[in-house]
């Protein structure tokens, strides 16, 4: 995906992020979700994420893009250190569908999913210039922005039943994959995060996402994708569910599997991601609000539960904002 077809004002190609992990590992109330996670990704790598539901994968993929806190070893994501710089990890990274923490809403057309995200980092690019230009061209540049992610994505528009109209509830599986990739591609991300890449998915579906992933990160994109499979071309991060804690030797080349334990540790630690997940997904350029909403998810919680998820007071901050530009922007959806 060129600079030119995701509507941006430069025409620089994308690059990816080097993904780093040693020993990495999150402990939360009810035992450890993953831990002795060990790789290297280099930029536009593929890296498939494998392992059983309930293994902690979905855990990691959030703690690797900076929406979840890990307390054990180390990790850097483009050399920002996790988890200290997780508010500037997710400006540089994002997520497709998510479940549990930002799921398509199944009301909304296709449109207006990606009409909303379009506003939404129009409003949180960090761009001046972009916010003073005239309302026509606003709506020509949101409008490329829009084309060259549908068109990066593979999602066909015009072969959906309703066409951009079709309700998100209307769409098959794959489909619902690619807009979720799309409305991800928006915000030029060097890192791409996907969960549950293969679920439900046939054999032929299958083979088309696992494309979809190859191209974006030949693209310059580095691609982390959880699945129960992982493709043979891929670098493969395996979770195995209710071990001990030992760590499996290491062959050349080969990433060490990362050992986890049961879903119900999993579950406990994914619960406050979710709460924070709209404000950083929604404005991946205003920090303050992503600290806000990290705040707010700890709120009442036990000092377990702040450990495994959130920012500390040594983490990075930057300018504090107000709310109301959020709203605001979804207001101009008709969606608040």
């Amino acid at each position: 995906m060129g600079g030119e077809s995701v509507g941006t004002e430069t025409e620089e190609q994308p690059h990816g992020a080097t993904v780093v992990a040693d020993g990495f590992g999150l402990k939360g109330p009810r035992g450890w979700v993953f831990r002795q996670v060990s790789f290297r990704a280099e930029p536009g790598a593929l890296v498939a994420v494998e392992g059983p539901s309930g293994s902690g994968r979905t855990c990691l993929l959030l703690a690797l893009t900076g929406r979840m806190k890990a307390g054990e070893g180390h990790a850097e994501v483009d050399g920002l250190p996790l988890p200290r710089k997780m508010a500037a990890v997710r400006r540089i990274s994002a997520l497709g569908q998510v479940p549990g923490v930002n799921e398509l809403d199944p009301a909304f057309t296709v449109a207006e999913h990606l009409r909303e995200r379009a506003l939404l980092q129009r409003r949180y690019d960090g761009s001046v210039r972009a916010l003073l230009r005239r309302p026509a061209e606003r709506a020509a540049t949101a409008r490329a922005r829009i084309d060259g992610a549908v068109k990066a994505a593979g999602l066909d528009l015009d072969a959906l039943p309703k066409g951009e109209r079709t309700s998100v509830r209307d769409l098959e599986r794959l489909e619902a994959l690619r807009l979720s990739i799309a409305l991800a591609l928006m915000g030029r991300p060097r890192l791409l995060a996907v969960d549950d890449t293969d679920l439900k998915l046939s054999d032929a579906d299958r083979a088309e996402a696992w494309a979809l992933l190859r191209s974006l990160a030949a693209a310059g994109t580095t691609v982390l994708a959880v699945c129960s499979k992982a493709p043979e071309d891929a670098l493969r991060i395996t979770t195995l569910s209710g071990e001990t804690g030992e760590t499996a030797p290491r062959t050349s080349g080969t990433p060490a599997p990362a050992t986890t334990e049961t879903a119900a540790a999993k579950a406990t630690a994914t619960k406050t991601a979710a709460a924070e997940a709209t404000a950083t997904e929604t404005a991946a350029a205003d920090p303050g609000a992503e600290a806000r909403a990290a705040a707010d998810t700890t709120t009442g919680a036990t000092d377990a539960d702040r450990a495994a998820v959130g920012e500390t007071a040594a983490d990075d901050t930057t300018d504090a904002t107000t709310e109301e530009g959020a709203a605001d922007a979804l207001a101009e959806t008709g969606r608040a």
